[in-house]
C-alpha cells in the first residue's frame, strides 16, 4: 500500500479561500477536511471543498487535447493541437486583422495562479480589441464605481466583519456565497458573531434568503430598485442632519453635489417604487449614522440590474457620509501581500480610471477596463464588416449558459471559422471549439489567490504547492498559455517556452526597478532575476510580487520580510493582521481625494429619476445562489447535485394561486428573447410579483460531454435575459428585475 500523506492547500472553488487538509494515498484522495490551523478559515469549509476529490477523478474531465476532425472532437497530441491552431488561426489574423479574434475569459481563471499571472501575456500577444469576460455579467458596476471614486478597479472597500456592530446587506446572500467581492471564510459564523456581541444585521432582498432568515431584520425590496432605496437613505442623512464625515472631510470632494443629486429621492418619493416604507428608510439611515461601527455591503443582486453602477456607488456614498469608510468596523481597504494598483505608485494620488476609449463595432457600447460587454459577443460574431469576430478563444468559461440570450450566442458560435478553448470539459460552449486544450486538475497545480486576497476582510497570505504531480507529458497551464501566445505573435507553435517565460519575468522586473516608489527602485534587473532562480513559471512571478509587495523582503533590503520561501515554510498561511485605515495613501484619483460625485455617475442620475414612476409589470425575474453551485461545471459532480432538484422557479403563494400553478408543476416563463419550462416551488420566502430561478443550469444541449450534469439538466435562466439591455455605465448585463410572463405549462400526460 502506498504511504498516506497529508498536504495543505486553499480551496479554489469560490471566493472564501478556505484552507484544506487533504489526505491522499498514492494518487488517490482519501479525505478532505477543513484545516484547523489555517490562519484565516480556522477549519471552516463548505460542501464544495470535498467536491475537489470528485473533480480530480471525474472521467469527463479532459486529460488530453481534442481536435475537430470530420466534424467530431477527437483526442490528439499536444503537438497536433498546437499545429492545428497555427494552421487555422494564424491565417485569420493575417488576412482579417487581430480584431477578427475575440477572447472570452471565464471567472474560474481568477482562481488559477497560472492564468492570473500569464493571461495578460496572451492578450498582449494577440492584440485584439474584442475582449470579453464574466465581469460584465457579475461585478463590473462595482469596479466602475470604486474606480471613479477611489482611483483603481480593485479599490473596493470590504466590510470589517469581525469588528462591526451594524451591517446592512443588499442583493447578497453570504450565508450561501460565503462572500463575493468580500473574501471571508465562514461568513455565517462571522455574521452570527455580530449578533452575539449585541450588533445588528439588516438584510434587504426580494427573497428571504438564508442570510435574511438569520438576520436581525429583513425587508423585501422590489427587484432592480436598490438605487432608489439607497438614495432615500442619502436624502435622509442630509435632511435629518446625520452626515458625519469626520476625518474624511478634508479628503472628500463634491459632498454638496451629492446632496443636490439626492433631493428628488426623499424616502416618501421612493417608498412606492422600492416597496420599503419611508419610516423604515429614515430609521435605517439614523441607525447607520449613529452606530459606532457600521458598514453597508451590496453584491450581485445590485450589480446585475439596470441601475447597477448607481446602486454600487451609493453603497460607498453612504459609508462615507456616515463616517464609516476606512474606519475600524466599517468598510475598509485591504493591503494585499502581492501588491495592488492602490499600493503601487505615489501614495495618495494617481491617474484614476478612464472608460470609453473605444466602442464596440455594432452597438457602440463603451469599453470598460479594456473589456467590451459580454452581452455584445453574439452580435460581434454575427454582423459582417471590418472587425467582425471570425475566431474565438475562450478561457475557462461557458458563456452559452452564463451570458444573456445564450441561445443567440450558441447559434453565433456555430458560425465561427475557428474556435479554441482552454477548458477541462466539453461543455455547452466548448462543444463548438475546433481545438480544446485541457488544464490540469486543481490538485495538480500550485495556488495563490492573487486577486481574491485584494478583497479579503483580513490581510493574510497562503501558498499551496501541488498535491499531486501533473501527468507525464501534460504541460502546466502557464506553458500552454505561453505556447498559444507564441503562435498568435507569429513565433510558431515550436517556440522556446523557457525563453518566453524569461522574457515575461524580465519585463516585470524591469518595470519594478524603474518605478520610483518600488522598494527595489534602481536595482540591477539582472541581479533581481538571478535572485529569483531557480524558480520558473508562476512561482517565479509570485515570488517577485511578494518580495516587492507591502510586506516583502525587497530582495534583502527588508530582512525578515515576505517571500515565497517564507510562505512555503508556513503551509497554514501567514496572518498579516487586521485591516487598517488607509486614506489618504490608498487613493489613486488625479485629485488625491475621494470623488463622491464622479461626472459619469452624476450624469446618470437623471435616468434613475426619469424611471421613478415607472411600473415594472406583473412579474419580474431574479436569480438565486446555491451553496453547492457557483459555476455551471459544478453540476457535473455528484456530491454537488445530489438530493432534491434545485433548478426550480420559486413563486409566492398568491402568484401561484392567481396563475393556477401548484408546487411541483411546470411553469412556462417567457421574455422577449426566449422561453423555458421548469418546476415551481411555492414559498412565502419570496415577495409577490417576483420569480426566482438559479443560474448556470440548462445542460440539455447535444454534443456535451457532461454525464452527471446532463442527467440533472435543469433550465437555463439566461435564455430569458435580454442581451440588448445593459447598465450603460458598466456594460453589465441586466439579469435581475427582468419582466417576464408566467403561465402554467402544459403538463405531460400520465403514463
Amino acid at each position: 500500500m502506498p504511504d498516506e500523506r497529508t498536504s495543505y492547500r486553499v480551496c479554489p472553488l469560490c471566493e472564501a479561500t478556505c484552507g484544506l487538509e487533504i489526505r491522499s494515498r498514492g494518487r488517490e484522495v482519501v479525505s478532505i477536511r477543513g484545516d484547523e490551523a489555517d490562519v484565516f478559515s480556522r477549519g471552516f469549509i463548505c460542501p464544495k471543498a470535498y467536491a475537489l476529490k470528485e473533480l480530480d477523478a471525474d472521467p469527463d474531465r479532459l486529460r488530453t487535447p481534442l481536435v475537430r476532425r470530420n466534424g467530431m472532437l477527437e483526442p490528439a497530441t499536444w503537438d497536433e493541437a498546437f499545429a492545428e491552431i497555427e494552421r487555422r488561426l494564424v491565417p485569420i489574423i493575417r488576412e482579417r486583422g487581430r480584431d477578427a479574434v475575440g477572447v472570452y475569459l471565464g471567472n474560474p481563471s481568477v482562481h488559477s495562479l497560472a492564468l492570473s499571472l500569464y493571461g495578460q501575456a496572451l492578450l498582449r500577444a494577440l492584440g485584439t480589441k474584442n475582449l470579453f469576460s464574466a465581469s460584465t455579467v457579475d461585478q463590473m458596476p462595482k469596479q466602475v464605481a470604486v474606480g471613479l471614486m477611489f482611483g483603481t478597479m480593485l479599490s473596493t472597500p470590504v466590510p470589517d466583519l469581525d469588528r462591526t456592530d451594524y451591517l446592512l446587506v443588499l442583493g447578497a446572500n453570504p450565508f450561501v456565497s460565503n462572500g463575493s467581492l468580500m473574501t471571508a471564510p465562514d461568513v455565517p459564523g462571522r455574521l452570527r458573531a455580530i449578533r452575539r456581541r449585541g450588533g445588528t444585521v439588516v438584510v434587504v432582498d426580494p427573497r428571504r434568503t438564508r442570510t435574511a432568515a438569520e438576520a436581525s431584520e429583513h425587508h423585501f425590496i422590489r427587484p432592480g430598485t436598490d438605487a432608489y432605496f439607497l438614495f432615500g437613505i442619502v436624502h435622509a442623512l442630509f435632511a435629518d442632519g446625520l452626515v458625519r464625515l469626520g476625518r474624511l472631510a478634508e479628503h472628500t470632494a463634491a459632498v454638496e453635489e451629492v446632496e443636490a443629486l439626492a433631493r428628488p429621492f426623499a424616502p416618501e418619493a421612493v417608498a412606492g417604487r422600492c416597496g420599503i416604507d419611508a419610516a423604515t428608510i429614515r430609521r435605517l439611515a439614523r441607525e447607520l449614522a449613529r452606530a459606532e461601527r457600521a458598514a453597508v455591503y451590496a453584491r450581485i443582486g445590485t450589480c446585475t440590474q439596470e441601475f447597477g453602477t448607481l446602486a454600487s456607488w451609493l453603497v460607498d456614498v453612504i459609508n462615507v457620509l456616515t463616517g464609516h469608510l476606512d474606519e475600524v468596523g466599517g468598510a475598509m481597504f485591504t493591503r494585499a501581500a502581492t501588491g495592488s494598483p492602490h499600493t503601487r505608485g505615489t501614495p495618495g494620488r494617481g491617474k484614476g480610471v478612464r472608460f470609453g476609449r473605444r466602442r464596440s463595432r455594432v452597438r457602440e457600447a463603451p469599453e470598460v477596463y479594456g473589456e467590451l460587454p459580454a452581452a455584445c459577443l453574439a452580435e460581434e460574431i454575427e454582423t459582417p464588416g471590418e472587425g467582425q469576430i471570425r475566431a474565438l478563444v475562450t478561457v475557462a468559461g461557458n458563456p452559452v449558459l452564463s451570458t444573456p440570450n445564450g441561445a443567440r450566442l450558441d447559434r453565433a458560435l456555430a458560425s465561427l471559422e475557428f474556435m479554441v478553448s482552454l477548458d477541462i470539459y466539453v461543455n455547452e460552449t466548448t462543444r463548438h471549439a475546433d481545438v480544446i486544450l485541457p488544464g490540469l486538475s486543481p490538485l495538480e497545480q500550485s495556488h495563490y489567490d492573487v486577486i481574491l486576497r485584494q478583497l479579503a476582510i483580513r490581510n493574510v497570505a497562503t501558498y499551496s504547492p501541488p498535491t499531486f504531480d501533473p501527468p507525464a507529458g501534460h504541460p502546466s497551464e502557464w506553458q500552454t498559455v505561453l505556447r498559444l501566445a507564441a503562435i498568435v505573435a507569429g513565433q510558431g507553435e515550436g517556440a522556446d517556452i523557457a525563453a518566453l517565460d524569461d522574457f515575461v519575468v524580465m519585463q516585470r522586473v524591469e518595470h519594478e526597478v524603474a518605478a520610483p516608489a518600488s522598494p527595489i527602485h534602481g536595482r540591477d534587473p539582472v541581479e533581481i532575476r538571478s535572485l529569483l532562480a531557480p524558480r520558473r513559471g508562476p512561482e517565479r512571478l509570485l515570488d517577485l510580487l511578494l518580495r516587492t509587495g507591502p510586506y516583502g523582503d525587497a530582495f534583502g533590503a527588508n530582512p525578515g520580510g515576505l517571500s515565497l520561501a517564507v510562505l512555503e515554510a508556513n503551509p497554514h498561511g501567514i496572518d498579516l493582521g487586521p485591516l487598517e485605515p488607509r486614506i489618504p495613501e490608498v487613493l489613486r484619483t488625479p485629485s488625491g481625494r475621494i470623488e463622491l460625485a464622479p461626472e459619469p455617475i452624476a450624469a446618470d442620475v437623471e435616468r434613475l429619476r426619469a424611471a421613478l414612476e415607472r411600473s415594472d409589470g406583473e412579474m419580474v425575474l431574479i436569480g438565486r445562489r446555491d451553496l453547492r453551485s457557483n459555476n455551471s461545471w459544478m453540476h457535473n459532480l455528484r456530491v454537488l447535485v445530489k438530493g432534491n432538484p434545485r433548478c426550480t422557479a420559486q413563486l409566492h403563494p398568491a402568484d401561484a394561486a392567481r396563475l393556477g400553478i401548484a408546487s411541483g408543476e411546470l411553469a412556462r416563463v417567457t421574455s422577449r428573447v426566449g422561453a423555458i419550462e421548469l418546476p415551481v416551488e411555492v414559498t412565502d420566502a419570496i415577495m409577490p410579483g417576483v420569480m426566482s430561478i438559479p443560474h448556470g443550469w440548462g445542460h440539455d444541449l447535444t454534443d456535451v460531454r457532461l454525464a452527471v450534469a446532463s442527467a440533472h439538466a435543469g433550465a437555463n435562466s439566461n435564455r430569458l435575459a435580454d442581451e440588448l439591455v445593459l447598465d450603460p455605465l458598466s456594460g453589465n448585463a441586466v439579469l435581475n428585475g427582468l419582466r417576464v410572463a408566467v403561465e402554467r405549462a402544459v403538463q405531460p400526460a400520465s403514463p
